[in-house]
């Protein structure tokens, strides 16, 4: 499960990169927390998850991963239009899909935590298992 949360990962740090390179040149920087969200939450988030998941391989292999990933991989992309609506102005539907996005990325984070919580101990270190 690691490598397929570093792979998404990498998705979301090219569209960022890409996305904040065409707010700069076209001067639209009021869409620069879109570009930010999409690298905080996408890249990085999802890249330490990955890391995680990695170092940590119970961890990934419960139905807790899968639940973040996809909560996570849904949630975002939802999250991110609603945001590029409000910051293009138009408050109805952003503010109903930002929330809808939200909401899912929050579950997503919060079934991350249980799942560290429960299965990220230094037994179950990747290296420990050999």
């Amino acid at each position: 499960m690691g490598s397929l949360f570093l792979r998404v990962a990498v998705v979301y740090v090219v569209a960022g990169v890409i996305f904040g390179f065409a707010i700069g040149i076209t001067e639209k920087l009021a869409f620069a927390n879109v570009h930010a969200h999409a690298n905080l939450i996408g890249w990085a988030t999802l890249a330490l998850s990955g890391l995680i998941y990695t170092v940590f391989p119970r961890a990934g292999a419960t139905p807790l991963a899968r639940w973040h990933f996809w909560l996570q991989n849904v949630g975002l992309p939802v999250f991110l239009l609603g945001l590029i609506l409000i910051d293009g102005g138009i408050s109805m539907p952003g503010i109903p899909i930002i929330s809808v996005g939200s909401i899912l990325v929050i579950a997503a984070m919060l079934v991350f935590l249980v799942n560290v919580f429960q299965n990220v101990r230094p037994e179950n270190a990747f290296n420990a298992q050999r």
